[in-house]
């Protein structure tokens, strides 16, 4: 494998230590570890080593399959490793729909040819409301090959935060189905949508499912995710576990089984109300500074540049070296010819003092 430079985390690597306000976390507020019982016994491997079946059966009711559809994962990121591995192959094709989370499209080119197809952008629509970075789904049709054996979705989508309708979700999952490919579709930010739309997973044996506790619940720290999807792929990720975390930690599956099965719901509401609140506060601050605002889905928001800044990296190094405040530059988003160097992101999930503060800060700077 030859992977480039993950961008933002090389950002994050940088800035983020020093300063005094994360502004480009893209997670709801951190919860503190006394909120669960943290004493899971034995610290050996958790068997079976794609994960305890209670815990599967559990992630497996929410996606409407079964619990040999499921192998529990170290975050998101290992799932999304271990699918790409599983299904790709040098002289494949994969498609993938962007902007999005760098490795949801550098892995997959790190192993064979990959063709990304962009969101509609809100300046291509003449707008700045509900249209705003629509899915294409003829675009995405149109860039399958014969050779295609992945489609690549991130819904609600990071950075801008546009959640996809079903339908459109629906017919990605057509396209794939057709061309005997899969769809994979990272959900991390699935359930901090007010009424969330169903696991893709659920589709059929061409879909698949990758999701973390970490970005609604605020347990980024556990590092516990999943991969739902048919047996074959499910049992091809497990064989690859096996090469890189073997098994989720003994302590993120303990606390993981208390979210899952009890805590969830009230945990889930409490992120819900925390983000909304810090969502009206977002709102007024970017329109008080004419950006507009495109009323995005979960905890971050894709806000252009403000004039007097040559592009996104100036302006959030102006920010955090002038402020103490880290945003994101839309550049680390950028991909295959594509650029968002006019474009931040902004993280509002952070607790509601240390939000208030951070955009204060940036008022200052502007």
């Amino acid at each position: 494998m030859d992977v480039d430079q993950f961008e933002l985390e090389r950002w994050f690597a940088e800035y983020e230590h020093d300063a005094d306000v994360m502004l480009a976390e893209s997670g709801v507020r951190s919860l503190h570890a006394d909120r669960f019982d943290t004493d899971p016994g034995g610290l050996g491997y958790v068997i079976p080593t794609k994960g305890a079946a209670d815990v599967r059966r559990a992630i497996a009711d929410d996606h409407g399959v079964t619990a040999e559809q499921v192998v529990c994962t170290v975050g998101a990121q290992e799932a999304n490793f271990l699918a790409f591995q599983s299904i790709l192959s040098p002289g494949d094709h994969a498609v993938v729909v962007t902007p999005t989370y760098q490795s949801l499209h550098d892995v997959p080119d790190s192993i064979c040819e990959v063709t990304r197809v962009p969101l509609d952008r809100p300046e291509a629509q003449g707008t700045d409301g509900g249209a705003d970075w629509r899915l294409d789904v003829d675009a995405v049709a149109d860039a399958v090959r014969p050779d295609t054996e992945l489609v690549v979705l991130n819904n609600p989508n990071n950075p801008t935060g546009r959640k996809h309708d079903w339908e459109a979700v629906r017919a990605l999952y057509d396209v794939a189905a057709d061309a005997d490919a899969f769809l994979l579709c990272d959900e991390v930010y699935r359930l901090l949508a007010d009424d969330p739309l169903p696991s893709v997973a659920s589709l059929g044996e061409h879909a698949i499912s990758t999701a973390s506790l970490s970005k609604v619940y605020g347990l980024a720290g556990l590092r516990f995710g999943w991969l739902v999807g048919p047996p074959d792929v499910v049992d091809a990720a497990e064989r690859w576990k096996d090469y890189t975390t073997i098994s989720p930690s003994a302590f993120g599956q303990h606390v993981a089984r208390q979210v899952l099965d009890g805590q969830g719901h009230s945990l889930r509401q409490e992120a819900l109300d925390h983000v909304r609140q810090n969502h009206e506060i977002t709102a007024a601050w970017a329109r008080g500074h004419g950006l507009e605002w495109p009323d995005p889905v979960g905890c971050n928001v894709f806000l252009r540049v403000p004039d007097g800044f040559a592009g996104s990296r100036e302006f959030c190094r102006t920010v955090v070296e002038d402020a103490g405040v880290v945003l994101a530059p839309g550049d680390c988003f950028s991909a295959g010819g594509e650029s968002y160097d006019d474009r931040f992101r902004l993280g509002f999930g952070l607790p509601t003092d240390e939000l208030r503060d951070g955009l204060q800060r940036v008022d200052g700077v502007l």
